[in-house]
């Protein structure tokens, strides 16, 4: 039942994407020819006006085309009022950046039905954020302790930087060079303390190692469902959407410089497993998974690669700035070696994939 949940969930946050370029297209008036969701054969199809709708064989992926437009072969245009090609690269960037927002989007209203349906601490979202600045557990030799701080001291400063989550008690203490001087409030009344932080090497989320100061406190742990009124719930959304956002993008960035290796690159067949294990948990971990995975969708399709969307943008941008087209030949060869990288991309996700559900 988990992998058809998880399917599901892939074949709607295609369906998504694609209803974004389809929208946008039928605004600027591009004939759109067909819309699908998967590959392959078509298993299920109905023409509704102009539109062929069809549910293909392979569920993984989905496509819209438009006629003037052929990601398998560019030079295949059409110059009728009704194409993509003769649309101006401005209203083309529109329909190209519609797909990637709408995977936003959609990511934005999980995340808002989350902050309403309510969750608890997790570190699918940005959590440390929601967490009081108040002291719940010590490590051994904690430099805290040992300056005398306790169990449910809440920090309100540190060095005189404000501090109103744990999130920004760990980013205050890396801004120090010198002794800290922690404020926390004690049974109400305010104590100042002065220590200094230990420098150890830990690894961050990508698994690098990197120096931290710390002074061995952990957060008070709060067992109770994070709540939010509507205008909170706006507020966690944008916050959570934006994290995910950045999150990907930097994953992205330490595979393309070696910092992360390539054997961390996961495929569909991850989403998936990891996406039907979300269902078993519940709808609100479903939820906040599904919306990392539409964000995530949108990030990759930005990328830079000419068979992406982020790909026909740089061409868009490109024929804007210089006031003509790259050469069909340049556009076609591109585009071979886009789909090329990508496949190429596909390929090792699966190899991973497999590596990792064999142990």
């Amino acid at each position: 039942m988990g992998i058809i949940i998880a399917l599901l969930v892939l074949s709607v946050l295609i369906f998504f994407h694609e209803l974004g370029h389809f929208a946008a297209a039928r605004f600027f008036g591009v004939k759109v020819e067909v819309f699908s969701i998967g590959f392959g054969k078509r298993v299920v199809s109905k023409k509704i006006g102009d539109t062929l709708w069809s549910i293909s064989a392979i569920p993984l992926g989905g496509y819209v085309k438009m006629k003037g437009q052929d990601d398998s072969d560019p030079t295949k245009v059409s110059y009728d009022s009704d194409s993509y090609t003769t649309k101006t690269p401005w209203q083309r960037i529109v329909i190209l950046l519609a797909g990637p927002l709408a995977n936003f989007l959609t990511a934005f209203v999980l995340y808002f039905a989350v902050s309403q349906i309510g969750t608890h601490l997790s570190p699918v979202f940005n959590y440390a954020k929601y967490m009081p600045a108040t002291i719940g557990s010590f490590a051994p030799d904690s430099p805290a302790k040992e300056a005398g701080l306790d169990i449910n001291d809440t920090i309100v400063q540190v060095n005189h930087i404000k501090i109103e989550n744990w999130e920004d008690v760990g980013e205050a203490i890396q801004t120090t060079n010198h002794t800290l001087e922690l404020t926390v409030v004690r049974e109400g009344a305010l104590m100042n303390f002065h220590f200094s932080p230990v420098i150890k090497i830990q690894k961050n989320k990508f698994g690098e190692d990197i120096e931290r100061k710390l002074i061995g406190v952990g957060p008070l742990l709060n067992q109770e469902k994070l709540h939010f009124s509507l205008l909170e719930g706006v507020q966690f959304a944008w916050n959570e959407t934006l994290y995910a956002s950045m999150l990907i993008f930097q994953s992205v960035e330490k595979l393309v410089t070696g910092a992360v290796g390539a054997d961390k690159l996961g495929g569909v067949l991850t989403i998936v497993d990891v996406t039907a294990q979300a269902s078993n948990v519940g709808i609100v971990a479903l939820f906040l998974f599904t919306a990392l995975i539409s964000v995530n969708l949108g990030v990759l399709n930005l990328l830079p690669i000419p068979a992406l969307d982020g790909g026909h943008i740089i061409f868009n941008l490109y024929e804007w700035i210089r006031g003509k087209a790259p050469s069909e030949a340049v556009m076609y060869y591109l585009t071979v070696t886009g789909w090329g990288v990508l496949i190429s991309l596909m390929m090792l996700g699966l190899y991973n994939d497999i590596n990792r559900l064999l142990g």
